[in-house]
């Protein structure tokens, strides 16, 4: 991550999310609602409780005018670190106030998103993020997570393995740009932040 600088335009950034996703090799299934999918063999009693474990309660009372997905937290997960890396993502509308995690060169570690699925379920969720440094995306990702069913708790995924830069010349703050989003194009939250990358955990 982040040690061979990536040239493009930020004008091309929807164009790359969509060729992150051919990049994944994943075709998105036809969509059900949530009732569709309980009718299907109702009459198999196994099946019926393999959906009942997989789905959850199905009379989940949610508010309406409530997103269907709500992302409430991001976590970078480094066993380094001496504290939790946690940034709250409930309330992210206010961009002039862009928020910040500070990690040490060379570290490996792993982004966790947690969310909450209210209503109906949320087909071939993904993570696209782009980092710039001085205005030049020097790093993007497209992270598979899955498909969701609605649930009472928070649900989380966990992106996989990454290592920081590492050297005095790659020290420094980057800005990244993060979004959630679906198979049906549904921005689920899009957000900016920070990144310092530190000589230690101290500074």
């Amino acid at each position: 991550m982040w040690k061979d600088g990536i040239l493009a335009d930020k004008k091309d950034l929807y164009i790359e999310e969509e060729e992150g996703d051919r990049n994944l090799g994943y075709t998105a299934p036809v969509q059900k609602s949530l009732e569709e999918i309980q009718a299907l063999d109702k009459d198999d009693e196994s099946l019926v409780k393999y959906k009942q474990t997989l789905l959850g309660k199905a009379t989940l009372l949610a508010d309406p005018s409530v997103q269907n997905v709500q992302v409430t937290r991001l976590t970078l997960l480094c066993d380094e670190a001496p504290r939790p890396l946690t940034m709250d993502l409930t309330e992210v509308s206010d961009q002039k106030d862009k928020k910040t995690i500070s990690i040490k060169e060379g570290v490996t570690f792993r982004l966790k998103i947690d969310f909450k699925v209210n209503r109906e379920i949320v087909s071939g969720l993904r993570y696209h993020h782009k980092m710039f440094r001085k205005g030049i995306i020097v790093d993007k990702q497209t992270c598979m997570a899955g498909s969701f069913g609605p649930k009472e708790e928070e649900q989380e995924f966990i992106t996989p393995v990454d290592e920081a830069a590492n050297g005095v010349m790659n020290r420094g703050h980057y800005q990244v740009k993060s979004c959630l989003k679906d198979d049906d194009k549904n921005v689920h939250l899009s957000w900016e932040w920070s990144l310092e990358i530190n000589k230690d955990w101290t500074e």
